[in-house]
This record gives structure tokens, sequence and C-alpha cells, in this order.
């Protein structure tokens, strides 16, 4: 039980973290415009790969998930 009850917490956590980013992420305009973003313009079209931001979230997605796998291990 006290496995399911842990998976809960971090779900809800999770999921209060998801809200709040959906409330206030409007306020926060750097995803997309980091310095390394591909930003490509032409007279017809447009492109916009987002390096740097990838990376970024790969860390910090990676970062969370090993402090979540850590407390399930206990």
């Amino acid at each position: 039980m006290k496995e399911i009850g842990m998976a809960l917490l971090i779900g809800g956590a999770v999921a209060v973290l998801a809200g709040l980013l959906l409330m206030f992420g409007s306020r926060f305009s750097w995803p997309g415009h980091l310095p390394g973003d591909i930003h490509l313009n032409g007279k017809n079209w447009s492109f916009s790969f987002p390096v740097a931001t990838c990376i970024l979230i790969s860390i910090v997605i990676t970062v969370l998930l090993n402090i979540i796998l850590h407390l399930f291990r206990r």
C-alpha cells in the first residue's frame, strides 16, 4: 500500500505542476527563443527547430525521472 500511496502523491504533484505551467506558461516567452535555437525565414516559408530548448527540456525530464525512480527504490 505504501507504493500506491507514493504513486498517488507523485501523480498529484505532477498534475499540480502541469496545471501551474498551463496557467502561468504564457508569461514565459523564452521556450523556443534560447540561444542555439534555429529559426529560418524565407519569402513564403519559415522553419524553426528549438535545439537548445529541446536539450534543456531533456535535462529537466531526466533529472525529475531519476528523482522519482530513486524514491521508488527505497
